[in-house]
This record gives structure tokens, C-alpha cells and sequence, in this order.
């Protein structure tokens, strides 16, 4: 599958395609085969980075059951700089709070697909992507929405 990596303020991230779609974006890597779609996506992720741009604009496709791509769509409808609970996500989507964090953490796409924007009832929550936490709060704070972190 065609890669390509960038250097990000959140560290090196590695974009992944697939029959022209996004399918992973990952942190590290060295990337390789570069597309029309992948110089896209590391454009829009520039950008994104650079505060010009506050939603992405990418085919993507998300692997996993029904209920990923589901909670992914519901990750992506949150507007940039806004956040929303695990127990929000989890009534519009008929799920437990705790299937909504397992699927936040289990997100294949991060930083574009914002899991970055769903926080637990009593603070943060998790983050998977490298640095954990402190990476999840430096993608919030970019955003505008630290204030929001109480």
C-alpha cells in the first residue's frame, strides 16, 4: 500500500492508502509510494497543522465492524475546536460509554478522524496515538479547545 510520512507538532505521522482511500494513519514511519490522493492528504495535513484548515476532505475508509465506522462518522461530525463526552457518543449511537472509548482507541485514522475530540465524563480519557495524553491535549489546545478540558 502506497505511504506517505510527515514531521507534525504531534511527531512523524505516516498516512496509508488503499484503492484510493485513506486508510490509516499511524505515527512513525518512513513512508514510500506516493499518490496523487497521499500529496492531498499531506497538504490538507499541513494545513490542518498550520491553522488554515479546520476539516479535512479526504476519501476514507474505515476497516472494522459496522459499529467502527459508525462511531467514526459520529468523531467526524464533531466540529473543530468543539469536544463531546464518551456518553454523548455512546446515546447517539446506541452503545455503552466504554464501547465508545474501546472504539475511539481502536480509530484507524487519527487526527483526521478526531477521536482527539471525545473526552470521558470526568476529564480526558484515554488517547492512543503516541504521547498518549499530552499529545491528545496539544491537538486540542491547537484547536482552540483546551478551555474545554474541565
Amino acid at each position: 500500500m502506497p505511504e506517505l510520512s510527515l514531521d507534525t507538532p504531534v511527531g512523524r505521522l505516516t498516512l496509508v492508502e488503499e484503492a484510493g482511500a485513506i486508510v490509516r494513519v499511524f505515527w512513525g514511519g518512513e513512508g514510500g509510494d506516493v499518490t496523487p490522493l497521499l500529496v492531498a492528504a499531506r497538504d490538507q495535513m499541513l494545513a490542518y497543522f498550520d491553522g488554515r484548515l479546520t476539516r479535512f476532505d479526504l476519501p476514507l475508509r474505515i476497516a472494522g465492524p459496522e459499529s467502527q465506522r459508525r462511531a467514526c462518522a459520529a468523531m467526524q461530525a464533531i466540529p473543530f475546536g468543539e469536544t463531546r463526552r464518551y456518553g454523548d457518543l455512546a446515546r447517539e449511537l446506541g452503545l455503552s460509554a466504554q464501547a465508545v472509548g474501546r472504539l475511539c482507541g481502536r480509530n484507524p485514522i487519527p487526527v483526521i478522524v478526531p477521536c482527539h475530540r471525545v473526552l470521558g465524563a470526568a476529564g480526558l480519557g484515554g488517547y492512543s496515538g503516541q504521547g498518549g495524553i499530552e499529545t491528545k491535549v496539544a491537538l486540542l489546545r491547537h484547536e482552540g479547545a483546551a478551555g474545554l478540558l474541565i
